[in-house]
């Protein structure tokens, strides 16, 4: 794995993401070759923090996490691929759901020590990378996760519980059909100029809510921007086929784990967070937050106190020094 310097762009003009300190790259080979990018901030001996984003996001949608965490923890955050300055799959198949588990644990190999392990946490798909990685490398669980925070995601049932319009009961399956096809399109679909004004409405009425700063929804909408259409559209098709009426499976995610929602998360509501809760075999706090389906953006501060909170009840039962005397 090559590892180096990376001096960040200053594009943005979000200032929290701007404000960036310069990470350090970690490039690591997913199982199928892929390459991804991962950044490490903070004190090379630091206990380790793994963050992984959401859908149409990048390694910077962590600013706010990143830039309180990395003063005491070794952070580190990753792009999905198809995201950010990860490699976009050379196949039209190479989106899947074992690919996010994948991809999740090759970050963890190429990043944490031999007998490392970290707190991880992961919002919207981010989230479903982490259940994902669970249920299909359970050996790996308590090999590489002390704790875990799920934030504003979903174990299934993706479509129907979208809350974007109310709907009665005897059309929901007709309103889970076309909320499929409009995020297939919309996801995979090139942006131009002239679509920029329903893109960006479209992007804040599923991202943020209601009362969200302009600057958030601005953010949010480069991001969405300046993914590839390919991995918009990759991930889109895979979420929606596989994010149905089955759930993934908890059972193996057997370390503490945090669970977040927003009571006006309108993409993945309470109900998800909620049913999240209640099925995590270890449960170590649920919180309801105000806001949309950006809480790290729009709660940024109670966020990083529930992860900091999360952090340090994993260090005070020993978790680190079980690591450092193995």
């Amino acid at each position: 794995m090559a590892r180096g310097t990376y001096t960040r762009t200053r594009g943005t003009g979000f200032a929290p993401a701007r404000a960036l300190p310069p990470g350090r790259v970690v490039d690591v080979r997913s199982r199928d070759g892929v390459r991804l990018h991962a950044e490490v901030f903070g004190p090379e001996d630091g206990y380790p923090v793994v963050l992984a984003h959401g859908i149409t996001c990048a390694v910077r949608v962590w600013a706010h996490q990143i830039a309180d965490l990395s003063r005491d923890y070794r952070v580190i955050a990753y792009d999905h691929r198809g995201h950010g300055r990860s490699a976009v799959p050379p196949l039209r198949g190479g989106y899947s759901l074992d690919y996010l588990a994948a991809d999740l644990d090759a970050v963890l190999d190429a990043t944490l020590a031999p007998g490392e392990r970290a707190v991880i946490a992961g919002h919207s798909m981010g989230g479903i990378a982490i259940s994902s990685w669970s249920e299909r490398l359970p050996d790996r669980v308590t090999q590489r996760a002390a704790a875990v925070a799920l934030i504003n995601t979903t174990t299934g049932d993706l479509l129907r519980n979208v809350n974007l319009l109310p709907v009665p009961a005897r059309l929901a399956d007709a309103r889970v059909r076309a909320a499929g096809g409009v995020i297939r399109r919309f996801g995979g679909a090139p942006l131009v100029r002239a679509a920029d004004a329903p893109s960006r409405r479209f992007v804040k009425l599923i991202a943020v809510g209601r009362d969200a700063d302009p600057e958030i929804t601005d953010f949010v909408f480069e991001l969405f921007n300046a993914t590839p259409p390919a991995g918009r559209g990759g991930w889109a098709r895979v979420l929606v086929d596989n994010m149905g009426p089955r759930h993934i499976a908890l059972d193996n995610l057997t370390v503490p784990a945090l669970v977040i929602g927003s009571t006006h998360d309108r993409l993945l509501p309470m109900t998800s967070a909620r049913r999240i809760a209640s099925t995590a075999p270890n449960l170590a706090r649920f919180v309801e937050l105000a806001g949309g389906h950006c809480a790290i953006l729009e709660r940024p501060d109670e966020v990083n106190q529930q992860l900091r909170w999360l952090i340090e009840t994993t260090r005070s039962n020993g978790d680190y020094a079980r690591r450092e005397s193995s």
